[in-house]
């Protein structure tokens, strides 16, 4: 009975009892569409044929779908899908200075620190020149910083040895010694001891105080030899000598105050009466070119210097020149020769002029220190030497020495050179050395 029951179901017995679920077709390949009219859609109860979608065209770029997409319907999922489409990645079109003209309030502001630069009025003036004052302190500056190996020698020592300390015999015998090795000389030494002995002894004394009182002492040395070398443009030219050994500055010097005479408004001529150095008469032409002024060159590599000197001081006077530097040998190894070669130059422009040099200009470099004395002696022997530069005192700690020239020679001290700039060569001050040496303001 059970098998017959079974064997009508597969039959489709029983169909009215027990109705089964309709039968799903099997997929297969996909059939050619019939050429006749398009087939109807099925109606609801029928279950639709499967017809594979086709495979849309690839993207030039492939973008993966976001996250999420799969499982999100509705709204959301037609949101994603147009967020992930290729459009939403072109590029915003950048609008053109027509479409979107900038305006002073979208020019981005300078950074931190910075003032962006502004274009000067039509009418602007020019800037007034500093006052003399600012132009003072700008170089008292400068020769400030050009001494501060000589400060940082001399006030180390002073202030180890002055804290809160009285001044008596033992506390002056230090600050002589103290002085004499920051390149003072021995009588200007014990000539500002004396001083602190008539002022200041048996009183306690800090190393400020003693600072003070050394700027003081070491001025009043320095006042009498403070002067300037004076050009008279009566003489026309005014000529100077400039003598010195070789490497302390002699073509520099020369140099820089021809572009001083130049801004003075003063027609200078360079004469180089180095002959025998190619490379001195090299470099003074190159700053004869630069400043402007008149340079006479030796015919040759060894010529006379005298026989120079006189042709360049006749057409110096013929172009009406107002001032003549004249560049000298400086061998020193050789004393008798070089002495002679000097004595012959001035010999020689006498010719033209009696009182010719009216200037004996002696350059002499800091760095030699104590050695500085010795130079003077012997260029005294040599030639009626006027007034006195120092140069190079900023590559130096024994600026001390330009007190030990005023205190033992008393000639004038015409300019110090604090740098390598035209502006950095100034004429000589006595208190502004004095305080700078000291580090003081």
């Amino acid at each position: 009975m059970v098998l017959k029951s079974l064997f009508s179901r597969f039959r489709g017995g029983d169909a009215a009892q027990e109705p089964r679920p309709p039968e799903l077709p099997i997929p297969g390949p996909p059939e050619a569409p019939p050429s006749g009219p398009e087939t109807p859609e099925p109606g609801p109860a029928e279950t639709p044929p499967f017809i594979p979608e086709p495979t849309p065209e690839p993207f030039p770029i492939e973008i993966p779908p976001p996250t999420g997409l799969a499982r999100a319907d509705g709204p959301a999922r037609a949101a994603i899908a147009e967020a992930a489409s290729p459009a939403a990645f072109q590029p915003a079109p950048v609008p053109t200075r027509a479409e979107a003209p900038l305006t002073v309030a979208q020019v981005p502001a300078p950074p931190v620190g910075m003032q962006a630069p502004q274009r000067p009025p039509a009418d602007a003036q020019p800037a007034p020149a500093p006052p003399e004052n600012e132009g003072r302190q700008g170089w008292f500056s400068r020769l400030k910083a050009g001494l501060a190996r000589s400060t940082a020698k001399l006030t180390d020592s002073v202030t180890a040895l002055f804290t809160k300390r009285k001044l008596d015999d033992e506390a002056l015998e230090e600050l002589e010694e103290t002085l004499i090795a920051a390149d003072l000389g021995v009588a200007a030494s014990r000539r500002i001891v004396e001083g602190f002995r008539r002022t200041r002894f048996g009183k306690e004394v800090t190393d400020e105080e003693v600072k003070a009182t050394l700027a003081e002492e070491i001025a009043a040395i320095l006042a009498p030899v403070a002067q300037p070398m004076t050009i008279e443009p009566a003489r026309a030219p005014h000529v100077v000598l400039v003598v010195g050994v070789n490497g302390t500055g002699k073509t520099t010097t020369i140099a820089k105050l021809g572009r001083q005479y130049r801004d003075a408004g003063l027609k200078a001529g360079f004469v180089a009466g180095d002959t025998f150095r190619a490379a001195a008469v090299e470099q003074l032409q190159v700053w004869a070119e630069r400043t402007g002024a008149r340079f006479f060159p030796p015919a040759k590599p060894g010529a006379d210097a005298a026989g120079l000197a006189f042709d360049a001081l006749g057409t110096a006077r013929a172009e009406g020149l107002d001032v003549l530097l004249v560049d000298t040998a400086g061998r020193l190894h050789n004393k008798s020769a070089l002495m002679e070669e000097l004595r012959k130059v001035i010999r020689v422009i006498r010719r033209v002029d009696e009182t010719a040099p009216h200037s004996v200009l002696l350059v002499l470099d800091a760095t030699t220190g104590q050695n500085a004395l010795q130079q003077v002696k012997v260029f005294k022997e040599m030639v009626d030497v006027s007034g006195l530069a120092v140069t190079k005192l900023d590559g130096s700690a024994k600026g001390g020495v330009v007190v030990a020239l005023a205190q033992e020679f008393g000639l004038p001290v015409h300019v110090v050179g604090v740098g390598e700039k035209a502006e950095d060569l100034r004429p000589f001050e006595a208190r502004d050395f004095a305080r700078g040496l000291l580090g003081l303001d």
